[in-house]
């Protein structure tokens, strides 16, 4: 799958700008962004849905809508399953199936797949959000397709869910297919994605190898003192980056050690926090996207609970 220049305009509002990005085969690709900054959108006019103002969107070199036949090329889960509320999950696959010419076997196979069998003849309305989660991924598996591309599929999934989707999805990369994957929980991602493509307002940030990224993690002290001014006053003029929060500081460039000293030089003490970690995939993120420091509000910002997961 490849992105070339491909924007998109909503009536004066862009929601994609001139974004370029490749989903490469036998790699997990994540794609990070907080609400609003176009991830569905990109999807979306990949898979036909929504037509480009400018740029392309191709796949394996053609548009969605000239694939012979679309479901054994491209699996998608978007917005859930699409099942009517009132079928079972194994009636709304069959439905699919038929449609694309897939046998009624394969449709057993990715229900025993998303770990379903046992629910399979249940109405698809009396699920769970991690239930319909599973049985939109199934959906997206029918066809035993070469991409997958998947919006928030761990939503609704609970620890266990969450870890199964991560095997699944690795498994799947192995395979040699191309995964494309969307998540508010920064954590998570990090430990399955390969690559990670980076857009905040609609712009591209960052499309860079996982590890790449996190090479260039520092260290970060957290800290609570009685005179923040001049603690970060002093930390500034030995080059630190601080980072002044509500109750602490959070400094860059400087060990627990050299912070403590200089909150001692600077008579800013007592020290009521002195915390040193190896800043997380998340850390970065904020680094890169700079919405922390923008007019979004937190709701609309990746799953700040990522952090400890990371």
């Amino acid at each position: 799958m490849s992105f070339r220049s491909v924007t998109k305009d909503f009536g004066g509002h862009v929601a994609v700008d001139d974004l370029s990005f490749d989903v490469v085969s036998g790699r997990v690709t994540g794609f990070v962004g907080a609400n609003g900054a176009g991830k569905t959108t990109t999807m979306r006019m990949a898979l036909g849905l929504v037509a480009p103002t400018a740029g392309s969107a191709l796949i394996y070199g053609r548009a969605y809508g000239d694939l012979d036949n679309p479901r054994r090329v491209v699996g998608a889960a978007l917005d859930g399953p699409g099942a009517h509320p009132g079928r079972s999950a194994r009636a709304h696959l069959r439905i699919i199936a038929t449609a694309a010419g897939i046998g009624f076997d394969r449709v057993d196979e990715v229900l025993n797949q998303v770990e379903m069998t046992d629910h399979a003849s249940r109405r698809v309305g009396g699920y769970s959000l991690g239930m319909r989660q599973r049985v939109a991924l199934a959906g997206a598996l029918l066809g035993d397709p070469e991409l997958l591309v998947l919006d928030e599929p761990v939503t609704g999934l609970d620890p266990p869910g969450i870890l199964w989707i991560r095997e699944l999805l690795t498994r799947l990369a192995g395979e040699g297919r191309a995964v494309l994957v969307s998540s508010h929980l920064l954590g998570e991602l990090a430990e399955v994605a390969d690559q990670m493509v980076i857009i905040d307002r609609s712009k591209l940030i960052a499309d860079t190898p996982l590890q790449e990224l996190l090479r260039r993690r520092q260290t970060i002290v957290e800290l609570r003192c009685q005179n923040h001014g001049a603690a970060a006053a002093g930390l500034e003029q030995l080059g630190a980056v601080v980072e002044r929060c509500d109750d602490h500081l959070v400094i860059r460039g400087l060990s627990a050690r050299e912070i403590g000293d200089t909150v001692d030089r600077t008579n800013a003490g007592p020290v009521f926090l002195l915390n040193e970690r190896v800043a997380s995939f998340e850390d970065i993120y904020f680094e890169l996207a700079g919405s922390l420091g923008s007019d979004a509000t937190q709701g609309n910002m990746p799953d700040a609970g990522a952090r400890a997961a990371s």
